[in-house]
């Protein structure tokens, strides 16, 4: 199973979006004194999209998985997602935990971070853990980006993890879950899921691993998508990146309560099939 390009379908909120704005120029050219009250009301339907663009579990502009498709006769399972890396210091520990607890996991990955330390992604595909797309510079300013700039920032990670790591990304995780309308044309068509979560630990900003674990396993449930991170990870009182700390008690509280960690790449394909996707990335 591969992730497909397929051609944009716009979200229902998109296409209501264009055709309001397409109203408010036929009814500014009709009545030209209505121009402040249709400015206001298309001024009003770009602040509501780039609330939904700041709302990282938002469907509003696209598919978005913030919680597990469902799995028909299959085990009660939760999928565990690290991000930001890999980090040479970090990364081989988060591994070492994941095969002593026999979990599977899914890491979105920087690009360029894949490009520094490629052994990390071959150790983490070779352990049967999923690596994706994460962008690759991980810049803070990636919702603002046009097209054209968001299509060559993910492709090169694309690019990247593939080449590294063995397995071409079939998912995608924006940085720190923001986006722009622009997002979803560009992941449909080099074959991307978008993924947010259902919970977070907050473990780049909070140094407390009874906080983190807290928040991600209060109400917890079949289905979840949790996130960790291994780059960029705060630090604990005694030093340690905080996932150090919170992941061997999530594994072991995943199990007490019979749940089972999988990756993303194990339920049902993200997007449909069609073109091969090496076509669209150019890859020899």
């Amino acid at each position: 199973m591969s992730g497909r390009p397929q051609r944009w379908r716009p979200a229902p909120w998109l296409r209501a979006s264009a055709a309001w704005h397409a109203l408010a120029l036929v009814l500014t050219a009709w009545h030209p004194r209505w121009w402040p009250w249709t400015l206001a009301g298309v001024l009003a339907n770009q602040l509501l999209l780039t609330a939904f663009g700041l709302t990282p579990r938002c469907r509003a502009l696209g598919s978005n998985w913030s919680r597990l498709p469902e799995r028909p006769g299959g085990a009660a399972a939760v999928a565990i997602t690290i991000d930001d890396g890999p980090d040479p210091q970090v990364t081989p520990r988060v591994l070492q935990i994941l095969a002593e607890h026999r979990a599977r996991a899914t890491f979105f990955c920087i690009g360029e971070r894949a490009a520094r330390f490629p052994a990390l992604l071959c150790q983490c595909v070779a352990a049967g853990h999923a690596v994706e797309n994460h962008s690759h510079t991980h810049r803070r300013t990636f919702a603002l980006l046009g097209p054209g700039q968001l299509r060559r920032e993910i492709e090169r990670a694309q690019q990247i993890i593939l080449h590294a790591g063995g397995a071409l990304p079939r998912f995608f995780r924006a940085p720190a879950g923001l986006r722009s309308p622009w997002l979803d044309p560009v992941l449909q068509r080099l074959g991307l899921q978008l993924t947010s979560w259902t919970r977070r630990g907050f473990d780049t900003v909070s140094a407390d691993p009874e906080r983190v674990l807290e928040r991600l396993t209060r109400h917890l449930r079949a289905g979840d998508i949790l996130l960790l991170h291994d780059g960029h990870a705060a630090r604990s009182r005694r030093g340690e990146a905080v996932i150090l700390e919170v992941l061997p008690r999530l594994l072991e509280e995943l199990a007490r309560r019979g749940l089972t960690a999988v990756t993303l790449r194990e339920l049902p394909p993200p997007v449909a099939q069609s073109t091969p996707i090496r076509q669209h990335l150019r890859l020899p």
